[in-house]
């Protein structure tokens, strides 16, 4: 899924973002309050990890502001205060979870998929396509019941396309909804997965479900469409 992380610690940024990476997540940094509320409202995220001290504007009015534009992306706040005013403060801004500094970077990716897996506005709880199924909250994947052993890039690329099957989606869309801003690199990275993924889950059950559509991108052909 896409993250955004809004933190205006640097350090503290490079390894929330180097350890969501590591679960397979597209990862998006903003330093600061303005530039946190700008990525979220331009942009759709599976979830927001907010640091609540930020410049411009901090955690809890970011999190107000988004809630009145109509984003509801779950929101996990992070605070180095304790109070319960505080986290009262946040919840009541319109945060799902909280989590106090110093955190374990494990219970961060736990809390994350608790809330993945309950909001429903967000991500179903399974998705299935013909044999297909994945289910987000459990990372893990089955084709004709059999387990897939996909990397979480892999996984990540599986997910976009059981969430938008028949449609054509272009190399920008996938780069766009796998990979994260600071990819510089070109779209044949995307052909690569692809062919990656074919040998996980076509090739060994004498399948040609990912196709090629020649000139525009890739398509998950839906079940019984021929």
């Amino acid at each position: 899924m896409r993250v955004l992380v809004v933190e205006d610690e640097v350090r503290m940024a490079g390894v929330l973002q180097r350890a969501l990476k590591e679960e397979g997540h597209a990862v998006d940094v903003a330093g600061d309050g303005p530039q946190g509320l700008w990525l979220a409202t331009e942009n759709q995220y599976a979830a927001i990890v907010l640091d609540v001290m930020l410049p411009g504007m901090d955690g809890f009015e970011l999190c107000q502001r988004l809630r009145e534009s109509g984003a509801w992306a779950p929101v996990l706040m992070l605070t180095a205060r304790d109070g319960v005013t505080d986290r009262v403060r946040g919840l009541d801004a319109g945060a799902d979870d909280y989590l106090v500094k110093p955190f374990s970077l494990m219970e961060l990716a736990a809390r994350l998929r608790a809330l993945a897996r309950r909001d429903g506005r967000v991500r179903t709880p399974v998705l299935v396509e013909g044999d297909l199924r994945l289910d987000p909250a459990a990372k893990r994947a089955w084709r004709a019941g059999t387990e897939l052993h996909l990397s979480p890039k892999e996984y990540s690329l599986l997910e976009f396309f059981l969430r938008h099957p028949g449609q054509v989606l272009t190399r920008s869309q996938i780069i766009e909804a796998v990979w994260d801003f600071a990819y510089d690199g070109g779209s044949n990275v995307v052909d690569q997965y692809v062919n990656y993924l074919r040998r996980k889950i076509d090739g060994p059950f004498g399948r040609h479900d990912l196709e090629t559509v020649r000139g525009m991108g890739y398509r998950l052909r839906q079940a019984g469409s021929g």
